[in-house]
């Protein structure tokens, strides 16, 4: 069946409902907002002034122009540090946006255009990055499949400047992982939402979805064999286990991807689960295959306690870790409770080196009383 952003007219435009986060009842409009069949509904600057108009406009499957959606590049070297989380809200959006629509004769500048201001977070600051991957508050599962992406995109790219790749190396680890899914965005959102077992029609979508995945990236203009060939192994393993072929020899790209994969899946929230402890499932990464180099790095890379992690202190505080430390035992904490469970006024700066600082365990994000501040955690971590 035709939904109203698959009108012939609608091809430059994205769903106004996947960037929900940009538009705020009460505020000028960032962009205008078209009808399903393109035409101009509301022009940029017009006011809506209640959340019920706004669910009205997504229901009604009002649209947003992709070149208006990406407009300049945010200034991300010189941004104040308070500023970071929102331009990573920004940036995700914006990246996502173009991951729903691989158009032939737009979609490779398009994705140049939306993932540099990604990398340029990155390398501005590789703490709040790892925060990005575990901290998902908000993220609503129907967003699964595109967030799912940026993450493991992020782990990507770090665990391959951890290898010492060069920055073309990194670039191609970074694309490649954020479209290794692009055969099945859709399916990762419902599936993210449902309890039950993957059905039969599910499950041989996703056993198709590597040569799916590379088959809609050539299609999209995609011409670099190394990327569209770790696309199509990024489910391979080297004891003949994987799929699609079962072939015994993925590049290493294409175990970096499938490890990146793992990993964000694990420590994301779904339906039927909670979010695996970020200490655990870089321990099972690593057991997978503990000889191959990627799996060592990934581990060094994002240590014990990564940023985003929850975490009880010596002390009986509670709180985040928003930096790695010294050692992968040793991060820096934000206290976001007191030693009696009640929230701080502020959240405080704590060097899990001092033993009465010390991190005692893992928390899961339900045992968490204190709600995240993420702008002043992004300044405390200085």
């Amino acid at each position: 069946m035709r939904t109203a952003s698959d009108h012939p007219a609608a091809k430059n435009h994205t769903p106004l409902a996947l960037v929900k986060d940009r538009v705020v009842a009460g505020q000028p409009l960032p962009f205008n907002v078209y009808r399903p069949d393109a035409t101009l509904l509301l022009a940029r600057g017009q006011v809506v002034q209640t959340p019920q108009q706004l669910d009205a406009l997504f229901e009604r499957g009002s649209l947003v122009d992709l070149s208006e959606l990406r407009g300049a590049a945010p200034d991300v070297a010189n941004a104040p540090r308070a500023q970071l989380p929102a331009l990573w809200r920004e940036c995700m959006t914006r990246v996502g946006a173009v991951l729903q629509r691989p158009q032939a004769d737009t979609f490779t500048g398009a994705l140049d255009e939306a993932t540099q201001p990604i990398e340029a977070l990155i390398r501005r600051d590789p703490d709040l990055a790892i925060f990005q991957v575990l901290r998902q508050e908000g993220n609503q599962h129907v967003q699964y499949g595109l967030r799912h992406s940026v993450h493991a995109a992020i782990v990507a790219r770090l665990v391959a400047q951890r290898l010492g790749w060069h920055e073309a190396e990194m670039q191609r680890a970074f694309k490649a992982a954020l479209t290794m899914n692009i055969a099945m965005l859709e399916l990762q959102g419902h599936m993210a939402e449902q309890s039950a077992p993957p059905t039969p029609d599910q499950r041989q979508q996703i056993f198709d979805h590597p040569r799916r995945g590379r088959e809609l990236l050539e299609l999209a203009g995609i011409a670099d064999a190394d990327w569209l060939q770790a696309v199509e192994q990024h489910h391979e393993e080297r004891d003949g286990s994987g799929y699609p072929t079962g072939m015994r020899a993925p590049t290493e790209l294409a175990t970096l991807l499938h490890r990146a994969d793992v990993y964000t899946a694990k420590l994301t929230p779904r339906a039927h689960r909670e979010a695996e402890a970020a200490d655990r499932a870089g321990r099972e990464i690593f057991m997978q295959d503990p000889g191959h180099p990627v799996c060592s790095a990934l581990v060094k890379e994002f240590g014990v306690y990564p940023p985003g992690c929850f975490v009880t202190l010596a002390s009986g505080e509670t709180g985040v870790v928003i930096k790695r430390g010294s050692t992968v035992m040793s991060p820096i904490v934000a206290a976001m409770t007191n030693a009696y469970g009640a929230p701080l006024p502020e959240p405080v700066r704590r060097d899990t080196m001092m033993p009465l600082y010390a991190i005692v365990k893992v928390m899961q994000p339900r045992q968490m009383r204190a709600r995240l501040a993420p702008e002043k955690l992004a300044v405390l971590a200085t």
